[in-house]
């Protein structure tokens, strides 16, 4: 398959997934959707400061699972990005579709429980388009609430378009108790190994530490969460500054903040 045909292969997965859910409610096994705001400084390549507000949607179905997030970026008084935009967007859908589900079998060796097709779509204003796709493995990891782990393939559409490039996406969660509450340490990281003509590889690490006020509150659990998000990005958007950028970046492009997180589930 060409992955060029990737966005039509996302589109038909999460069609899959997604549809009859009223008609036949046993395809949809759970789902969980949320809202967050952020506000932090000290962002590299766009404008400084910025406010997010980001929907997030995840959900299992009977062939697999679906994660959704889509990013409103606002940039805090008359400043712009590269486009000469104050404010922007940026998404991601990914749709995996497990073999253990679709074949009715348990496939765990070891700390892997499941194996998967692993998508992902990415999109946005400007010339960020890329599709991915590759091997996802589910992992049972003491003390994790989940540790998924995913391989792959990654092109580049538009002015960027290359060769691809090999790209490395764990996720997790951990839940620590503390008092009435909890605190909840969850977030990904893409690793971008190589190299092409027009992408650089990059590491971007992106955790939340989150307080359940809701729950300390008595307003019900894993409701509404408060605590802050750690962004660290070396060579943004898969820039590399020393030989790509010279001196029109002087502070460069890695990235190294944190932002304020007010988040609310439904």
């Amino acid at each position: 398959m060409k992955l060029k045909h990737l966005p039509h292969c996302i589109a038909l997965t999460a069609g899959v997934l997604a549809s009859q859910q009223a008609a036949a409610g046993d395809l949809l096994h759970w789902q969980n959707n949320s809202l967050t705001y952020l506000y932090g400084q000290n962002f590299k390549v766009d404008p400084e400061i910025q406010q997010t507000l980001t929907f997030e949607h995840v959900s299992g179905w009977s062939a697999g699972d679906l994660f959704v997030f889509v990013d409103g970026i606002k940039y805090n008084g008359d400043a712009t990005n590269g486009a000469g935009d104050s404010h922007t967007f940026y998404g991601e859908i990914s749709p995996r579709l497990s073999f253990g589900k679709l074949f009715d079998s348990k496939l765990e060796v070891g700390p892997i429980k499941d194996v998967l097709l692993a998508m992902t779509y990415e999109f946005g204003e400007d010339d960020v388009e890329s599709y991915l796709i590759g091997p996802g493995f589910d992992l049972a990891i003491p003390g994790f609430d989940f540790f998924s782990l995913n391989f792959y393939h990654r092109q580049t559409d538009g002015d960027r378009d290359g060769d691809g490039v090999w790209q490395i996406t764990p996720a997790w969660s951990y839940t620590i108790p503390v008092g009435k509450s909890d605190i909840v340490i969850d977030g990904f990281m893409d690793w971008v190994v190589d190299n092409d003509d027009t992408y650089h590889a990059n590491l971007h690490f992106n955790p939340q530490i989150k307080y359940d006020l809701g729950k300390a509150l008595n307003w019900g659990e894993k409701q509404l969460y408060v605590g802050i998000e750690y962004d660290y990005w070396k060579d943004k958007y898969g820039i590399d500054d020393d030989s790509f950028l010279g001196d029109e970046i002087l502070d460069g492009t890695d990235q190294n903040t944190a932002s304020l997180l007010v988040k609310v589930h439904f």
